[in-house]
Parts: structure tokens; sequence; C-alpha cells
């Protein structure tokens, strides 16, 4: 892949050579019953791997277990075995299987049916269930596979239909289960307690057995998940091939510039598109992970172009793969696929826990899929039969992904995060128990199973709703309807959008409601499967987005205006000038409008929307840093203000979570559109980013919490939000005005959500206004000219790289500051261009020496960063979080960065933050001091989806403002 590179240009940044490892067998367990074990030897399984017998065992003598062991290490053997044994036996047992997608639930019923086992008789009962065949699957099936989405609509709510099946139920197999995280593993954490307690209503006590990739803390974990302890199989006994990881960092574009000048790298889509192509070249199966739909189809389109000019009979060979196509469309692919007759395919992770593929050789990933776990699940794919096998990791132009990429061991050598969820939320909590109490009426003794005290706090607001009633007994339902057709698992916020051709009347596809004011708002630009159709019409009430087929030479973006504001403080911790907060938000965002650009950037217009308002309530965390700390020092003024006190600024709003949102990868200057966000995630598939995909099929559709019945008191996800300034005060005069900010060339993307922002004060001296998207951390060194035109490196935070004694830059630059390892300070030299910090004679001690027109631009670059490095500590992704900076904010009356979750309720992460904050925000100072360029770069504080063109952004400031924030923390902390 990198023949005829030159040397100079050498994209490959490290190589990892992981060694094999032989297989441990273990004798089959003496109550398996020979038929199986026969028809599991006609398989091609001799005897099962060590891990494998123990986990079946412990599953058939009634212990609750979870088996976490790598990719391609048989898991679904430990849980075949005890269910298919029990059945082929005689036994009047039945079982239930959940899956996060309908490819590997499809996938895995194909395994067991392939067995042939006597009195097994497995059914699917999903969305692509034709309605003709429920009936029989729920009179005779005894092994069903489902999914936790038709379990909630259309099982546990008709459970007296299911009354048989529930009388009998012996085992609960919980597939994947480390990809219930968030909000979306909270619902379903609330879901299996409602299921066990129907199966207890009808006298059953089922068996759960849970698999999952390698996760920390895996007992722990699948106890919260389904409310019963586990116990864990972690010891991998089975063979693995060698596997080469090639970390490759794409070049650098001498032809074109981003924003303000600064260097562009190729898009990791295309790439990946060109790295696919020569795979297939040679003739390796292989797959393509890109962050996005567009993106996929995009790669897809790209290795087709460039196959077609080698050999026309190659093209054919190569697809994508995406959640929002049609169950017919997904299925032929997929046959496609297992048959050899696809070499390659461009995914998204529709395919990271799908369709079981053995033989794969190669396995691109196009950017950091926001966990560990998912890294390792999507490199897994390659090498599936044992045999070598090779994964090449392409960064974005993000901070993240170019920190990782130069600092490989925290790729290769740190263990996998533990999953994050949390079922007490009461934006998930209400909707569960409303629908478990519309099932059976809920005693006082099953508060526990729900959360105690929090459950009983959620049943008297549900009852002061007129929604239940509470008699000495428990809690009863009220109304007619069932409340389970309202409430979604997956937080995408209602009914899919159909896109339908208004020509022909045919389905295109579907978008999540979350997404649809994004990705098909009238206007827009939708790729399906390689072909471009332009929206006429987006009715909402309806679900409903009609397009026309176009190959129009333009892009759409679309803009909208963000707002933040604090609703309560739970936690506050006070460093001596620095405070750092834990609590509730509310974000309100809005699509003003788009733009319509040509591949070279340049803006053919600006159209208005009238879309409506939506309204996220969650939970955030911010740390807020004085006027004195910021500014240099002056001579108090009346009042105690210094000369950066209290000064208005324009408010950042950027990098609203964008999930599920399309950017556009490989648009306009031919980046991936990954790189700022937000691409129509398949959640469904991977429930990150709490998006619902076609995985899950049209009858995982979600209210997002908005029915009348159970309305939540989020209101509306806004995970995809970026955001924007509020109306700022200058010379206390409000100025109402309202900038939807110009976008730079190199924002892409059909959906990528911009912030605009409402700006009057908050200005730099070029009257840029900040408002913020947000990008992730990666190695990025501060550098600044000096008189002699000589580079200057900021000396980096103690405790990480350039923290010696004598201040010398980790990079070789010049000797710049006086920061020892056990002091975080920010240099003390002054730069020629005005734009370092002053001498420690004119700044406060231990301060950011910034003056007040330098403050926007700092914290703006400050929380770009931030966002992008948050990952590293908690379990998400950029897409599931979001941020706003301001440097004055009206509820923390001082300067203030915020990170929050991108859920109604939070999902957990800004709690990781929270308690993180030192090594995070030392990753972060770390990520922007070690980038090369000189005032601000992607790989570092500049965001793709900023809605004011990445202005204002002080990189050096930003470096200034964290080592006074870590300063703070440090010096003032036990």
């Amino acid at each position: 892949m990198t023949a005829g590179i030159p040397a100079r240009e050498d994209p490959i940044t490290h190589v990892a050579d992981l060694p094999g490892r032989a297989a441990r067998f273990s004798a089959w367990p003496s109550w398996a019953v020979p038929a199986v074990v026969n028809a599991l030897r006609d398989c091609g399984v001799p005897s099962p791997w060590a891990h494998q017998a123990e986990a079946a065992s412990h599953a058939y003598e009634g212990r609750h277990v979870v088996i976490s062991t790598g990719t391609a290490s048989g898991k679904s053997l430990a849980y075949q075995l005890p269910v298919l044994s029990r059945l082929a036996a005689g036994e009047k047992t039945t079982a239930l299987y959940l899956s996060p997608t309908k490819a590997l639930g499809a996938d895995q019923l194909r395994s067991v049916s392939s067995l042939d086992v006597p009195g097994v008789r497995a059914a699917a009962f999903d969305g692509d269930t034709p309605m003709v065949e429920r009936d029989w699957v729920r009179a005779h099936a005894n092994w069903v596979f489902t999914n936790p989405d038709m379990l909630h609509r259309g099982i546990l709510s008709a459970h007296g239909r299911w009354a048989p099946f529930f009388r009998r139920l012996g085992c609960v197999v919980v597939d994947e289960c480390h990809s219930y995280r968030g909000v979306f593993g909270s619902h379903v954490a609330l879901l299996l307690r409602r299921l066990r307690r129907v199966a207890e209503h009808y006298g059953a006590s089922p068996v759960f057995v849970l698999a999952s990739a390698t996760t920390a803390s895996p007992a722990s974990f699948a106890s919260r998940l389904t409310g019963v302890p586990c116990v864990a199989v972690t010891d991998d006994a089975s063979p693995r091939g060698a596997r080469t990881v090639a970390l490759w960092e794409p070049p650098l574009l001498e032809e074109l510039t981003g924003e303000n000048g600064a260097p562009v790298r190729r898009s990791a889509g295309a790439e990946a598109s060109r790295i696919l192509a020569d795979l297939v070249v040679e003739g390796a199966r292989s797959l393509a992970f890109i962050r996005s739909r567009r993106g996929a189809e995009l790669a897809a389109l790209g290795a087709r172009r460039i196959l077609s000019e080698v050999d026309p009979r190659l093209a054919v060979t190569v697809a994508a793969y995406r959640s929002g196509y049609l169950p017919e469309e997904r299925r032929a692919l997929e046959a496609a696929l297992l048959s050899g007759r696809l070499l390659g395919v461009a995914t998204t992770n529709a395919l990271e826990l799908g369709v079981d593929i053995a033989g794969l050789d190669a396995v691109v990933l196009a950017g950091y899929p926001g966990t560990l776990a998912s890294f390792w699940q999507q490199a897994g794919r390659a090498g599936r039969s044992g045999d070598s096998a090779l994964v090449v990791f392409v960064a974005r132009d993000d901070p993240l992904d170019t920190y990782l990429v130069h600092h490989p061991a925290a790729l290769l050598d740190r263990p996998v995060e533990s999953a994050v969820l949390d079922p007490s939320n009461p934006y998930v909590l209400a909707p569960q128990l409303a629908c478990a109490v519309a099932e059976l009426p809920l005693t006082v003794p099953e508060l526990e199973m729900f959360g105690g005290a929090a459950a009983q706090e959620v049943l008297a607001e549900l009852a002061e709703q007129k929604l239940l009633r509470r008699r000495s007994s428990g809690w009863y339902w009220t109304s007619r309807d069932r409340p389970h057709a309202d409430v979604g698992i997956r937080g995408t916020g209602g009914e899919q959008i159909a896109v339908v051709e208004s020509d022909s009347g045919r389905m295109l596809g579907t978008v999540d409601p979350g997404s649809a004011c994004f990705a098909v708002h009238p206007g827009a630009v939708y790729l399906h499967q390689g072909s471009s159709y332009v929206v006429d019409e987006l009715d909402l009430d309806q679900g409903l987005a009609l397009v026309h087929a176009e190959n129009p030479d333009w892009t759409t973006t679309p803009r909208e205006i963000v707002d933040i504001s604090v609703l309560s403080t739970q936690e506050k911790q006070d460093f001596g000038g620095v405070s750092v907060c834990l609590g509730e938000v509310a974000v309100t965002s809005q699509v003003v409008g788009y733009l319509r650009r040509r591949p070279s950037g340049e803006v053919l217009d600006s159209t208005p929307l009238d879309l409506p308002e939506q309204s996220l309530h969650t939970r955030a965390v911010w740390y807020t840093i004085s006027s004195h700390l910021l500014g240099p020092a002056e001579p108090p003024r009346a009042g105690g203000r210094d000369s950066g006190g209290r000064r208005p600024a324009g408010r950042d709003s950027s990098d609203h979570a964008p999930a599920d949102r399309d950017s556009g990868d490989l648009g306009p200057v031919g980046r991936n559109s990954v790189g700022g966000g937000a691409a129509d995630l398949d959640s469904g598939d991977h429930a990150t980013a709490g998006r619902e995909s076609a995985d899950s099929g049209a009858i995982a559709r979600d209210s997002g919490d908005r029915a009348a019945a159970v309305r939540s008191p989020s209101g509306r996800n806004l995970a995809d939000h970026h955001a924007v300034n509020r109306e700022t005060i200058v010379g206390g005069l409000d100025s109402g005005i309202r900038n939807v900010a110009g976008q730079d060339p190199s924002e892409r993307g059909v959906a990528d959500r911009d912030s605009s922002h409402r700006d009057s004060g908050g200005r730099d001296s070029t009257g840029s206004v900040v408002t913020d998207q947000g990008s992730g951390g990666r190695d990025s060194v501060n550098r600044e000219t000096v008189a002699d035109g000589r580079p200057v490196v900021a000396g980096s935070a103690g405790g990480v790289r350039g923290s010696g004694a004598d201040g010398e830059a980790g990079t070789g630059g010049h000797r710049v500051g006086t920061e020892s390892a056990g002091t975080v300070g920010t240099g003390e030299e002054t730069l020629a261009n005005g734009r370092g910090p002053v001498h420690e004679g004119g700044r406060t001690p231990g301060g950011a020496g910034l003056i007040p027109a330098r403050v926007p631009g700092a914290l703006h670059a400050a929380e770009h960063a931030a966002i992008g490095l948050l990952p590293l500590f908690a379990t998400c992704d950029r897409w599931d979080i979001g941020g706003v900076s301001t440097a004055w904010h009206e509820d923390t009356g001082e300067a203030t960065v915020f990170v929050h979750d991108g859920h109604p309720g939070g999902a957990g992460f800004a709690e990781r933050g929270y308690a993180a904050i030192v090594p995070w925000l030392v990753a972060t100072r770390e990520a922007i001091v070690s980038c090369e360029c000189p005032t601000g770069c992607p790989s570092c504080v500049q965001s793709p989806k900023c809605g004011n063109g990445n202005e204002p952004l002080d990189k050096a400031g930003a470096v200034a403002v964290l080592g006074t924030v870590l300063g703070a923390l440090r010096q003032h902390s036990a």
C-alpha cells in the first residue's frame, strides 16, 4: 500500500506486530447431549475451547454468567451448547436471544438452524418478520431471536399472548452486551428488569447468559445491566492469528489550505477508499469502517472508480453497507459478502457487530471509532479464521486521532474501558416505569429492582400527571392506551422519517427524526447507494421526506443557533479562582438555514429554513476562571474588577454532540467529514449515540420520550446539535444581533451541523466571534514566532512531554519557560507578534496573562481540544458530547467552558470528565502543545464544523488557560 510513496511522505507512523496465540481445548461437558455435540463436530468444532466449556457449564448449572473474550473467540458456543442441550433433551423450556442489531440476530439464527438439532424450533421475531409468521413464532418457537426494540414493543407490551413462552422461559441470551451503554444501555437495563418481572409473573426464573467483547469489570457491568449477580469468564483460550496493526496519518495537501491558512490533510475517508482499492487489487477480502453513512457511500464510490481504471471487472466487487437500507438490500449485501462475491465493503459500524464473516484478510478503520472496545471489535473482523491479518488505522485530521497515531501506546497498550450506564436517570426511568406498570401493577417490594427511592420519586410524579394510580397494593396504570409505542429506547426522538422518491413513490430508506432536520431538510443533498438526490419537502408530522434524483455539483451544510443555561449545580469545587462544577444544563437548538457550496469550498448562497426548535436537558461538567487569573496584572479598579473582569464575550456554543449526522465525508477539500463529526452513526448497530438504525427495523422506533402518556422532562434529544453563542452585552446594551456566521470551505458535508451565533461581544481584534464545535485531542505543539523568525515551543504541563525542570520544549524547540515537573505553567516568553503570554512581571502570578481581546479565542480553542480528548477518559466518542465556551456566562458570572452529554438526562460522560478533570485537562494541554502548526489546525484546536469558521481561536492562549487551570487545581487541592 505504500509502494511508490516517497520516504519523506511515508504515512505510516507506527507498525505493531501482534503475535498469534495457540488454542487451549477442554473436553465436552458430561451434560452435553450427544446429538448437539455431534452437530457441532460436523460443523468443524472437534472440542470446545476452555473458556467456552467453563461459561457453558455455569449457564447449564443455573448461574448467571458473562463471557468477555476477544473477537472471534467463539462466544456463541457458550450459550448455544446449554440451550441446545436442554431443547434436544426434550425439556419443556424456551430461550430468548437478544442482539443489538438485526444483522447479528439473523446471523446467529442461521448458525443455530444450520446445526439442525432435533427438537429445536428457532425463529426470528423482529421488525423484518412478516405479520403472517408472527403468530406461528408465538405459538411454536422454543428459541426466539429478537432485539431490545421488539422485546419492548412487541413482546412485553403483549405478554399475555406470549404466556406459554414465558412460563417455560429458562434462558435469556444477551449478545454483544458491551454495546448497551449510555442512554441506550440504561434503557436496556430497565427493559431486562421488566423482562424478569414478567417472567416471574408466569412462574419462570431464567438464567442470563451475556456475551461481550473484552471490557473492563465485565461482572459488575453485567450485574448493573441485568440486575442480577453474574459470574465472569475472561480467560480467552481461543487461537488467534498474528496481526499487523499499522497506524497511518494521511499526508498534507500542499495545494489546499484550511481556515485561516491552516494546513489540511487528505481525508481519512479518501485515504481509506484508496487503501481498500489496493487491497481488492491484491485479492484481499477487506472491510473499511467509515464513521458515517455518507462516508461509506463515498468511500465505496471512490474505490470503484479507482478499480474501474485498473480492471472494470473488479469495480463490481466493492459495495457500501450501512443502516437505512431496506431489509432486502441488506440481506443481499450480506449474502454477497459471505459468498465472496464482494471483496471489499465500505461500511459503517453496522458490520461491527453484524454478520460473522470468516476469511477476511484486512480491516481499514477510517477514524477512531470512539472506544477501544469498538476499535478492537472492528479490528478483530480480520483474521477470524485464525489466519494472519492486517489492520490499518487511518487518522482523521482531528486532534484525538492524531494524538493516537503519534502515541501508539494509548491505542495498543491501554486496557479497554468500562461501559457506562445509569438506570436511575429519570429521563430513562420515567418512561420505563410507565411501561412496567402498564404491563403489570408494580408493588412496593419491586421498587428495589428499579432503583428504590429514585423509582418511588418518579412514580409519584407520574401519579401527579394522572398516568398512574397509587393504591395500598401498589401502582396501577390508568390509561386505556399502552405507553410502549411512544417510548423509545434508542433516543432517536420519534418515528423514523421515510425518504421517498417523489416521481416513482419508491422508498429509498429511513432517517431517524433526531437527524432529519440536518440530513433531509428541504434542499439537502441525500446519498443512497451511490446515487444523489435533492430533498424537495420534509414533513415531520407525516414522517416523510420527498426527494428527486439529481447529481448537483454542490453540497449543503445546515446552520443552526444554540443556547445553553445552567439549571442546577450538584457538585462544585473551588481552587483559588478556578471552580470545577457538575450539574444540569438546558440546551436549545434550531436549524435556521443551510449553505450551498461547491467542492472548492465556494459558497453559492445561504437559504433560510423554518424548522422547529429542539430542547435538551442534560448534565455537564464545566470550569470557570476568575478574571484576575485570565488577564495581566493591573491595579485594582473600583469595585475590585480588573481589566479582564465581566467583559461580555460572545458565547461559544459549539460541538453539540452530533450523533447520527451525515457530515458529508470527503467534502469540499477531500477531507473526511468524520473529522468533525457526526454522521449518521448506525446507533442501532452501536448505540453509542443513542441512534436507531435500520438494523432495528420498523419496530425499533423511538418516541424520544415525548408521548403524552410518558412525557419526559427532557424534550428532544439534541445529541447532534452544535451550539450558538447567546446574545451578549456590549457597553451594557443588548445587541440582539444573531449572526449566522459564514462557514469555512473546510467544513464539509451534507448534514454537518454548524453553530451560528448571536454576537456582538467577544470578538477578537479582527471582529471574529466565537462559536464552537469542538475538536478532539491530538498531539499539538504550540509554536509562535519570535522576532528573529525562529519557532518557539511552549513548555508542556508538568508530568507530560516537555515538562523538564529547565523548561526545555519536548519537541526540540527553544527554551521558553521555567516550568518544572511539579508545576504547571504556561511559559514566560514574550512573542514578537503579541500572541504569547506576557512576562511574569506583567500578569498575575499563576495567571494566563491574556488581554481581554484574547480570552474568547483562548477559551474557544481549549474547549475544542477538551471535547476531543474526553473519549480517552469516558466510554464515549465525541459525538456523544457537546460543548460551549464563553468569556462571560450569565449563570456563572465568569469565563466558563462547558462540556455536556448529548443525551436527555445525561449518560454518565460528564461525571467521568468531572472525576478525571486533572488528567483530562493535562492530556488536552499536551495535545495542543505537541502540534507543530503555528497558530492552530484541525489536528489540534480547529473544528471542522465551527459555525464561526474557527475564529477566534488562540492556540497559545489555550495553552495559557489550561496551564492556569491546572496550576490552580494542583496548588489548591489536597
